[in-house]
C-alpha cells in the first residue's frame, strides 16, 4: 500500500521552532512529526511513500537517509512553489499511477497527530466503492464540510453562520470538520482538472456534484490534534505525557 505526507508547509505559525528545520521535524513526545506519520502509516502496511517537501526541503531529505527511509521506499516530491493539497498532489500522481495500480492510498498531513483507525478508514473506503474518504469529526471549527443522510459529501460552510455552498442537492446535511487525512482512490489523480497551486477541497466539491462518491468516514471517538499553533504542540507534548496517544 502507498501513502503521500504533506510536509512542504512553511509553519509560520510555529515559529520560532520553524526559523532554522522545517515543520515535519517539529518533535512530540520525543520523536519528530514526520517520523510519527510515518510510523502511523507503517502500522497500516503503507511500505511505499512520497514526501512533498519545499521549506528547509534538503534537511528533510537529509533526516530520512539517516534513518534509512524508516525501512520504507520514500520518494520526495520537490516543490519550487507551495501548490496547496490539490496541487502538491497532483504533482506527485506519477506516484500512484506506477503499473496501472489501482489501490487506494493514504494522504496525511505531517502536522495533525491522531489515534484514528486508519486500517479500519481504509475498509470502509473499499467496502463503499468510494472515490475518497475523509475523516471528520464533530468539533467546532471555521470551516465545514456537508455531508448527506448516507455520508456523503454535498457542500460546505465558512464561518460559524456562514452561507452554505451546496455542490449538489440535499434534504439534509450535518456539518463536520476535516481532519486532513483522506484514503483516495488512484483514479481522481487523472480528475484533478485543476492546474497550478489548488486545494483539494473545491475539487472534492466538484467531483461531489458530478456524481462521485466523497465519503466521510466519523472519527468523533479518536484523538486528534492539529499541531499548526505553538500552543497546541504544547498540549500534544503534556497529551503524550498523560498517555493519550502513542507515537508509533
Amino acid at each position: 500500500m502507498k501513502g503521500m505526507v504533506l510536509a512542504a508547509g512553511l509553519g509560520t505559525r510555529l515559529k520560532p521552532l520553524t526559523d532554522h528545520k522545517p515543520k515535519a521535524l517539529v518533535e512530540v513526545g520525543g520523536k519528530t512529526l514526520l517520523e510519527i506519520t510515518l510510523g502511523r502509516l507503517r502500522a497500516v502496511g503503507v511500505g511505499e511513500v512520497i514526501v512533498n517537501v519545499h521549506h528547509f526541503a534538503e534537511m528533510i531529505e537529509q533526516y530520512l537517509r539517516n534513518h534509512n527511509h524508516f525501512g520504507m521506499r520514500i520518494e520526495i516530491s520537490r516543490e519550487e512553489v507551495l501548490l496547496d493539497t490539490g496541487g502538491g498532489l497532483k504533482r506527485a500522481g506519477w506516484f500512484f499511477a506506477e503499473n496501472g495500480a489501482d489501490e487506494p492510498f493514504l494522504l496525511h498531513n505531517v502536522d495533525v497527530l491522531s489515534g484514528i483507525d486508519l486500517g479500519r478508514m481504509v475498509e470502509r473506503h473499499r467496502q463503499a466503492g468510494a472515490l475518497s474518504t475523509l475523516a471528520v469529526q464533530e468539533r467546532e471549527t471555521s470551516r465545514r464540510l456537508l455531508f448527506d443522510e448516507r455520508m456523503e459529501l454535498c457542500g460546505r460552510r465558512t464561518g460559524k453562520e456562514g452561507n452554505a455552498e451546496m455542490a449538489r442537492p440535499a434534504p439534509a446535511a450535518n456539518a463536520f470538520a476535516f481532519t486532513g487525512i483522506h484514503v483516495i482512490s488512484p483514479r481522481m489523480i487523472g480528475m484533478m482538472t485543476e492546474e497550478g497551486v489548488f486545494s483539494i477541497i473545491p475539487t472534492y466539491l466538484r467531483l461531489a456534484g458530478a456524481g462521485e462518491k466523497i465519503l466521510g468516514f466519523r472519527a468523533d471517538e479518536y484523538y486528534w490534534r492539529d499541531l499548526g499553533k505553538l500552543s497546541a504542540l504544547q498540549q500534544a507534548e503534556e497529551d503524550w505525557r498523560r498517555k493519550l496517544f502513542v507515537c508509533p
